[in-house]
């Protein structure tokens, strides 16, 4: 399963990553808007883990991006506020499966992610 990443704390990120990378997944790790065009640019994912408030750019570009390019493509938005807790986020969203909060355990959002990876 291939997996972007895209999140603005490097520490947060790299411990996603690599629990992912432990459980047989391959991950790339972005930790704003141009990297994350940059990646989908040159390939195509099955889940994208994104930071609804990126350092750098848009989460919803991002979204919006990769909706255009690869429909099927799950977003799995996780945020360290309660803005969107109402649910709004899967009407803003064509291809958000899940809204988190960013202290979510990192074996509960790779289950997550495997889950959303492997569903039609």
């Amino acid at each position: 399963m291939k997996v972007l990443i895209v999140e603005s704390n490097a520490d947060l990120g790299s411990l996603w990553q690599s629990h992912m990378q432990r459980q047989g997944m391959t991950v790339c790790l972005t930790m704003d808007q141009a990297g994350a065009v940059n990646a989908l640019n040159t390939q195509g994912f099955d889940v994208i883990v994104l930071d609804l408030v990126l350092d750098k750019g848009s989460a919803f570009a991002v979204a919006d991006l990769a909706s255009y390019r690869y429909p099927e493509t799950k977003v799995i938005f996780v945020t360290n506020t309660s803005f969107f807790s109402d649910g709004s986020i899967f009407e803003l969203s064509a291809n958000a499966c899940a809204h988190l909060q960013s202290d979510i355990l990192p074996e509960d959002l790779t289950a997550m992610v495997e889950h959303m990876g492997r569903s039609p």
